[in-house]
């Protein structure tokens, strides 16, 4: 089939909210090439969901091993693979996070966390941050601050409220004994990538804890090794009652993940929720080889330094267009004076995928695997990108 025809058919029978101009045929590690042949160094993966980068032999060899095994094990009945997943993954992200439920996306994951917030603490308020982004589904949404999100679905959920991000007077006027939880990203990343100060997160740690509230923290895109440590809270020392995750977590195949303490879990009424995909041995056999690759195969460290050449490289470019640049690992906004949308078609024409943050932001979230070459390319291109 050619592009055209991959292109029309998609046009013709898609949902209508996608124009794709591009066929993507394979890749390669941080490395994609299209119907044409022509290379691309991805720095999008995916929305920052193809964390152990394309066609990695590791990943595609578990997939292929549990496909031809077993794919599909709700959670009524037990399995080794699930069991290993949830037992390793509670460990990496520390105590008190010792339980998991298991879903297909982090919009998922958001929705269940803001049942087991409201059912363990009988109480319906919640708080969440101005241009936070917690998905797209109904309950999500309420917790989404874009009013273009959320606009042609109103009436949502009227129990929440919106304090600006990184304000500690703000989030204190606003916690109090009638909030069940406090719902952050530790870096808003749709908002345009801006890392919360470690005052903010110790206040809403504190502020929850005084309430008798609890802290979720939003890591569908911070987690997983995005910004080299497995949690970015880790970094802030910073341990919340409910975790979310998904994007990177089985490094391309769908899952989220909602990690508890065991307080917060107990509270759910049996059957109270529920997914007949989560959890299934596929993702989890994915989720195994991704979470072996950040701890023994040392991407932690790796995504580390390679985020600071990106980020101190694309500082170095020194044009009057940025207005800033700033992330954490392999996590990196660069803002811009004008709209960002120009420009990240003109890296995808030299070859360089990102992908927009806001009107003005051009975000990187590239495959944690990518080469200290291939960083020096990419700074290269948005160097040229930006003097024409």
């Amino acid at each position: 089939m050619t592009a055209a025809e991959v292109l029309a058919l998609e046009a013709a029978h898609g949902s209508t909210l996608f124009e794709p101009s591009l066929v993507f045929e394979r890749g390669s590690g941080a490395l994609l090439y299209d119907h044409l042949g022509h290379e691309y160094i991805d720095c999008a993966a995916g929305i920052g969901v193809a964390s152990l980068g394309h066609g990695h032999q590791g990943l595609t060899a578990a997939i292929a091993r549990q496909a031809a095994a077993l794919m599909v094990c709700p959670p009524s009945y037990g399995n080794g693979v699930r069991a290993e997943f949830v037992s390793r993954l509670s460990e990496l992200a520390g105590e008190p996070l010792t339980r998991v439920f298991l879903s297909n996306s982090g919009t998922e994951a958001n929705e269940a966390a803001i049942k087991w917030a409201r059912v363990a603490t009988g109480r319906r308020k919640l708080i969440a941050a101005k241009r936070g982004f917690a998905g797209r589904s109904h309950g999500s949404l309420a917790l989404t601050w874009n009013a273009a999100y959320r606009r042609p679905f109103e009436p949502l959920d009227g129990d929440v409220s919106f304090v600006s991000f990184d304000d500690v007077d703000e989030l204190a006027a606003a916690v109090d004994d009638d909030t069940a939880a406090v719902v952050l990203e530790v870096v808003q990343g749709e908002a345009g990538v801006h890392p919360a100060s470690r005052e903010f997160l110790t206040q809403a740690r504190r502020l929850t804890a005084q309430h008798g509230a609890l802290l979720v923290l939003d890591e569908v895109q911070s987690g997983v090794g995005r910004t080299g440590n497995f949690l970015a809270a880790h970094a802030y020392d910073v341990k919340a009652d409910i975790v979310t995750l998904a994007k990177g977590l089985a490094g391309g195949v769908p899952i989220g993940a909602t990690l508890m303490s065991d307080a917060v879990a107990m509270a759910m009424p049996k059957g109270g929720h529920g997914s007949t995909f989560g959890g299934n041995p596929l993702a989890c056999a994915a989720g195994l080889v991704v979470l072996d690759e950040l701890t023994s195969g040392g991407l932690l460290e790796h995504s580390q330094v390679l985020g600071e050449r990106l980020r101190r490289g694309l500082e170095a470019i020194g044009s009057d267009r940025v207005r800033a640049v700033r992330g954490v690992g392999l996590m990196i906004g660069v803002e811009l004076r004008a709209r960002a949308a120009p420009v990240i078609a003109g890296l995808r024409r030299r070859g360089v995928l990102t992908v927009g943050a806001g009107s003005t932001v051009v975000r990187f979230l590239p495959p944690l695997v990518i080469t200290a070459e291939q960083v020096d390319e990419v700074i290269d291109r948005v160097a040229l990108e930006l003097a024409a």
